[in-house]
């Protein structure tokens, strides 16, 4: 049997996949086999979020509606966009300023 990959999940995703087992009437062990990830890993995740919902209560904050959050990941992926195409730019800009440059000893 081959060695298992490591994988690291983001904060996002673990909530995400957290509520796909909360607001829904589905085990973990079937939103776990959908995701392909371990059941006792998204066990965690669903105990922690749950944790996370009561504390929110209890000082009077309620949490995201599922639509809510849908348009926060949404926003966020799309902000991780722009940075990456930002991280381009600046990066083509100081290639395309370097090579205006003439050569050292040629005026």
């Amino acid at each position: 049997m081959p060695p298992r990959k490591r994988r690291s999940y983001t904060a996002e995703y673990k909530v995400e996949a957290a509520h796909r087992v909360i607001d829904s009437d589905r085990t973990i062990a079937e939103v776990a086999r959908e995701l392909g990830i371990d059941p006792g890993m998204l066990s965690v995740w669903v105990k922690d979020e749950r944790r996370r919902v009561v504390a929110a209560e209890v000082v009077g904050d309620t949490p995201l509606e599922p639509a809510e959050r849908a348009e926060l990941l949404r926003l966020r992926r799309q902000v991780g966009e722009l940075e990456k195409d930002n991280a381009f730019l600046v990066k083509a800009s100081a290639y395309f300023a370097a090579m205006q440059k003439p050569p050292r000893g040629s005026s």
